[in-house]
C-alpha cells in the first residue's frame, strides 16, 4: 500500500479484563511510533463499526500520561459487544459492508483485541479479504481472563485476576477466623469449561495463610455427596471452612450446579448459558445436610474489574501483545494472532510470536488433567508454579482525591 495512508484501527470485544487497555495503549502507541497516519477506534467492537461508530484515537489520547491512565483503567475504553459474524456464505453483505467501511477509511491493518469469539471475527475478516483480494491485514491481540485461548501460554488479563482472586481469597479465609465459631464459606469464581480462574485460588496458600480447603473446577465432574462427604471430614478437624468452585462445575450427566438453582435460563448473544448461583445452591445444600452457618460469595465482575491490584507483569505483557501485533501487520502478516512463549519459570522469561489464528479460533483450552490432583479438589504445584509469575508486582494506581484516576472518552 505504497504510496496510501497508513491508517489502522483497532477495537475491543468480549468481556474486559484490568489489561485489556493496555493492549489497547500498545496498538496505539506502536502505531503511531511507525508512522501510521491515523489510528482509530471502534466503539463497540465491531458492531459498533457496521453502524459507522469510530472515534480518532489521538483526539482522546493527547500525551504520555494519558498512556499511563489509560494503562490503569478498567473496562474497554473503547466499549465492547458479543456480536458473532455470521458464516461468509451465509451473509456476504455484512463482509462487503465492513470492508466498505475500512476502505472509505483507507486502513491499511485492523486489530481486535479479545478472546476465543473475536479470533474468531478476525478469522472470518481475513478470509474473506483474501477471497476478495483486499490488501487489508487482520491481526488479533489475545485478551481474557479466562486464560482459555489455545496455543499461547496464558493471556493478557488473567495474571491480574488471578492476583485478584488469590489475594480476596486469603481476605476471606482470615476473616472467617474472627470469631470461635463454625463457619463454612463458598467462594464461586467465573470459568464456564476452564478453571485456570478458581486454581489461582490456591495461590493464597502461603506462609500467613493456609489457602482454601478446597478447589473445584469445571474440568472435573462434581460429585454433590461426596463433596458434602468431604465438608463433614473437614468439620471434625477444623472450624472455619473456605472452599472455591468455579461457576462452570458440572454432574457427571453435563448440567451446570448452577442449574439445579431456580435462576431465570439466560444465554448471551453467542447462545452460551449464563452461569450464576453454584455457590448459593451448595450452600443451601450444605446448611440442609450439615447444619452449619454457610454463606457463598460471587467474585463475579470484580474479578476482571479490579485495576487497583493489576499484576504489573500482566499489565507490561498486555502492551506488548499489542505492539507486537502492530509490528507483524507493518511487515506484511495477516489472520494471525499474537502468542506468548514462556522461556523459563525462574527466572521467569516470556517472548511473543504470531500463529496462525485458523489454529486459534474456536478451540478452548483446559486446565490440564495432570495439574489437578487425583481426588479432583484442588490443583498442584506444577499449576501453581504456572501461575505465579504472572502475578509477579504491581502497577501503582494514579490518585486523584483519594481514588484511582481512569482516563473515558467522555474527558476532553
Amino acid at each position: 500500500m505504497q504510496g496510501k495512508k497508513k491508517n489502522v484501527i483497532v477495537g475491543q470485544s468480549g468481556g474486559p479484563t484490568a489489561a485489556i487497555n493496555s493492549s489497547l495503549v500498545g496498538v496505539y502507541k506502536t502505531a503511531i511510533d511507525r508512522g501510521a497516519d491515523r489510528v482509530y477506534g471502534m466503539l463497540f467492537g465491531i458492531q459498533g463499526l457496521l453502524e459507522g461508530k469510530y472515534v480518532d484515537l489521538s483526539e482522546h489520547i493527547k500525551n504520555d500520561l494519558d498512556i499511563e491512565i489509560l494503562k490503569r483503567t478498567p473496562s474497554s475504553f473503547l466499549g465492547s459487544c458479543r456480536y458473532k459474524l455470521p458464516e461468509i456464505e451465509e451473509n456476504r453483505e455484512v463482509y462487503k459492508k465492513i470492508f466498505r467501511i475500512l476502505e472509505e477509511l483507507e486502513i491499511d491493518s485492523f486489530f481486535y483485541i479479545g478472546g476465543n469469539d473475536s479470533m474468531d471475527t478476525i478469522k472470518k475478516l481475513s478470509d474473506y479479504g483474501t477471497e476478495v483480494h483486499s490488501p487489508i491485514r487482520f491481526m488479533g491481540v489475545p485478551k481474557t481472563i479466562d486464560n482459555d485461548l489455545d496455543v499461547t501460554d496464558h493471556t493478557p488479563g488473567y495474571g491480574s485476576a488471578a492476583k485478584y482472586i488469590a489475594s480476596i481469597t486469603k481476605e476471606i479465609i482470615r476473616d472467617g477466623l474472627v470469631y470461635d465459631l463454625e463457619s463454612i464459606t463458598i467462594i464461586e469464581i467465573m470459568g464456564r469449561n476452564a478453571g485456570w480462574l478458581a486454581g489461582a485460588a490456591a495461590l493464597s496458600n502461603c506462609e500467613d495463610c493456609e489457602g482454601p480447603d478446597m478447589i473445584f473446577l469445571p474440568e472435573m465432574d462434581f460429585d454433590i455427596e461426596k463433596f458434602i462427604e468431604k465438608v463433614r471430614n473437614l468439620q471434625k478437624i477444623k472450624k472455619s471452612i473456605v472452599i472455591a468452585v468455579s461457576e462452570g462445575i458440572h454432574l457427571a450427566d453435563g448440567r451446570y450446579i448452577c442449574e439445579l438453582t431456580e435462576t431465570i435460563d439466560q444465554t448471551d448473544s453467542f447462545g452460551h448459558k449464563i452461569l450464576t448461583g453454584a455457590a448459593r445452591y451448595l450452600a443451601a445444600k450444605v446448611i440442609k445436610e450439615v447444619g452449619c452457618k454457610t454463606r457463598a460469595i460471587e467474585f463475579n465482575t470484580l474479578q476482571r474489574c479490579a485495576s487497583h491490584i493489576v499484576s504489573r507483569v500482566d499489565i507490561t505483557e498486555a502492551f506488548q501483545v499489542g505492539g507486537a501485533a502492530v509490528k507483524a501487520a507493518f511487515e506484511g502478516e495477516t489472520g494471525k494472532m499474537i502468542i506468548l512463549k514462556r522461556i523459563s519459570d525462574d527466572p521467569y522469561i516470556c517472548v511473543t510470536d504470531i500463529f496462525d489464528i485458523n489454529k486459534i479460533a474456536n478451540v478452548e483450552k483446559k486446565v490440564p488433567r495432570e495439574w489437578i490432583n487425583e481426588s479432583g479438589d484442588y490443583v498442584t504445584q506444577q499449576f501453581i508454579n504456572y501461575v505465579k509469575p504472572l502475578i509477579q508486582s504491581e502497577l501503582t494506581p494514579i490518585m486523584t482525591n483519594g481514588l484511582p484516576r481512569h482516563l473515558t472518552l467522555k474527558d476532553e
